[in-house]
């Protein structure tokens, strides 16, 4: 009859919270994407910047030195040859263990280039410190799909873990033709258990370890956003390929500047 109120079915009480952690699974998840994202674009551009502009800079402290050696050749100025034995020392200092390693450490140890020279297979380095938009497409949907955070057996998570590792490597290179392999690889793999609800104890329990995850992310975000590289990256967050390209042009300006000033150091006095 119209107008007579029906019964709900009465919902379980762990319905409720069962729900809440969903959501914070899927919350997790999406930060850690925003996370991982910003962290490939801090290793490439830290890499790229290294393998780009690395012979600019020595260039340019060459030149400086060049510069204060003919500066202290045409004044004999103490003060000047002491200018020019400094600047000359700071071209080719004695390199540290760190710097002897730089390009074989990252983040998550062994670099991929160091990789592929001890295993011999080839690998492909970034070619730009945004991976392209089919990249991103495709780490995206793998991540929500595949994320360890979704599982909890242990095994399961294992298995995950290792597959999102390869995911991660391959969208660091923006290599979209492997994050297509993978994606077939994980749609043809094992189908995703059913689990029945955990009690309230264990949903409690499991909203507790994803609130520590999460904070443990944010100090791994702060960090990245902190760092000297993560800076420069916020001078320009929509297009950080093209502020390396506008750090190159200023080298270059400022190598010619270094050249000319060093010819007319080294011109003959009429």
């Amino acid at each position: 009859m119209s107008g007579v109120n029906e019964e709900r079915p009465e919902e379980r009480p762990e319905a409720r919270l069962e729900r809440a952690v969903r959501a914070a699974e899927q919350a997790l998840i999406e930060f850690e994407i925003a996370v991982e994202t910003f962290k490939v674009e801090v290793e490439n551009f830290s890499r790229l910047h290294h393998q780009r502009l690395g012979p600019m800079y020595a260039r340019l402290d060459e030149l400086d030195a060049l510069v204060a050696e003919a500066r202290a050749a045409r004044s004999g100025d103490p003060e000047d040859l002491r200018k020019a034995r400094e600047a000359r020392a700071a071209v080719m200092p004695m390199p540290g263990v760190e710097e002897l390693f730089h390009d074989w450490l990252d983040s998550d140890g062994l670099s991929p280039e160091a990789a592929a020279m001890l295993t011999g297979r080839p690998v492909q380095p970034p070619k730009r410190v945004r991976p392209g938009e089919e990249a991103r497409k495709l780490y995206r949907e793998l991540a929500r799909k595949a994320h360890p955070d979704l599982a909890r057996d242990e095994a399961e998570r294992v298995r995950r873990e290792e597959f999102i590792t390869r995911v991660n490597a391959a969208y660091g290179r923006g290599d979209v033709p492997l994050l297509q392999e993978l994606a077939e690889e994980w749609a043809a793999g094992p189908a995703p258990k059913s689990e029945e609800p955990d009690g309230s104890e264990e949903l409690y329990a499991r909203l507790e370890w994803l609130s520590r995850r999460k904070e443990l992310l944010a100090l791994v975000a702060r960090d990245l956003e902190d760092s000297a590289i993560g800076q420069m990256l916020k001078m320009a967050p929509e297009d950080p390929d093209r502020l390396l390209e506008e750090i190159a042009e200023q080298l270059l300006a400022q190598v010619a500047e270094r050249e000319a000033e060093l010819s007319a150091l080294t011109r003959p006095v009429q």
